[in-house]
């Protein structure tokens, strides 16, 4: 049974099936990444940035006599932003092959289309059978990325103390946990609007409007997802010479993602990135005692932030890459192949 699923509304049951599922995946496909909790998860999959729409699908079992609801076996989502209908597919591995997958892209593809959006993209994690599914239906790899994940456990803390500390003279570092002070929200935009030091391709945009990233900020709090934010201030002007963020998902707590870090052009050469990057990881030491790992994405071409990385003691651990495809071409495909 295929139906369309709002996690608002499902539940407990099912979303605590829908978790078995993805860490039924996770297990398969990334089994060194830690599995996910049902802490926030209904608010994970639901909650949106103003302007933006969810859609979801699932593949269950039919209920059992006493009406609880079947097991969930599969799962498609939709994210429609900008002009994009960002996928996210998700099959448990006793259902790979049986052609499942294609009948969830078929029906979020449909909507996608009729919705009036001209392209679907989606993140398709290196050395998965998620590689060869999306390119037989014509997705085409956009963008490349590399993870690397730093093992806190391996951290030689005194090393990185001396690391926080090397930043140029002129310049302050400031631990915001939860996000910047409101004070600081337009300069913090100013740094984010003027230059990145990683293009972080179409799935995964960055705000740099005072307003959206105050929306931004509230959206991840309501995800269950709580930021961090080490800012480098030039004491001269006042204005954000830098910042790192990092966010610590409520659903998996043991291991937090890096978003962005922004060294602004004028104040490169400082030893800015790596300052705040090491003091980042000081603050969460403490801040969250439970984090065992941070993980971090990066394009290739970034030369000088994978140096930073690998000083701190990231390790890289594969591909990550954006697809996308026209999306009545794969309707078509798709209608082409029944």
């Amino acid at each position: 049974m295929v139906r369309e699923w709002d996690p608002r509304t499902a539940s407990s049951v099912e979303i605590a099936s829908l978790l078995d599922t993805l860490n039924a995946v996770l297990a398969t496909d990334l089994p060194q990444d830690p599995p996910w909790r049902e802490s926030s998860l209904r608010e994970y999959l639901s909650e949106v940035m103003p302007g933006e729409r969810r859609i979801s699908w699932v593949a269950q079992d039919e209920p059992a006599g006493d009406g609880t609801p079947g097991r969930i076996l599969g799962q498609v989502q939709v994210l429609l932003l900008g002009g994009i209908g960002v996928l996210e597919v998700l099959v448990h591995p006793s259902m790979r092959r049986s052609g499942l997958g294609r009948t969830l892209v078929k029906l979020a593809a449909r909507r996608i289309r009729d919705e009036g959006f001209g392209s679907i993209g989606v993140e398709v994690v290196g050395d998965t059978p998620a590689v060869a599914f999306y390119e037989s239906l014509g997705f085409t790899r956009d963008y490349v990325e590399t993870r690397s994940v730093l093992d806190l456990g391996a951290v030689g803390w005194p090393a990185l103390a001396e690391m926080a500390t090397g930043v140029g003279a002129g310049y302050h570092l400031e631990f915001c946990p939860g996000g910047p002070p409101d004070d600081l929200i337009e300069a913090y935009a100013r740094a984010k609007a003027e230059v990145r030091d990683v293009d972080d391709g179409e799935l995964r945009p960055s705000s740099y409007d005072p307003e959206r990233l105050r929306d931004s900020l509230d959206t991840l709090h309501r995800r269950g997802m709580k930021p961090y934010i080490v800012l480098a201030i030039h004491e001269q002007s006042g204005e954000v010479a830098g910042l790192t963020e990092v966010v610590v998902p409520a659903q998996h707590p043991t291991r937090a993602d890096q978003y962005d870090t922004i060294v602004v052009q004028d104040h490169r050469g400082y030893g800015i990135d790596r300052a705040i990057k090491a003091r980042m990881l000081l603050e969460l030491r403490s801040a969250e005692p439970e984090l065992a790992e941070v993980q971090t994405w990066n394009a290739q071409a970034n030369e000088a932030m994978l140096k930073v990385n690998a000083e701190l003691g990231y390790r890289p651990d594969r591909d990550w890459c954006e697809y996308g495809v026209d999306v009545a071409e794969l309707v078509h495909r798709l209608d082409a192949q029944h």
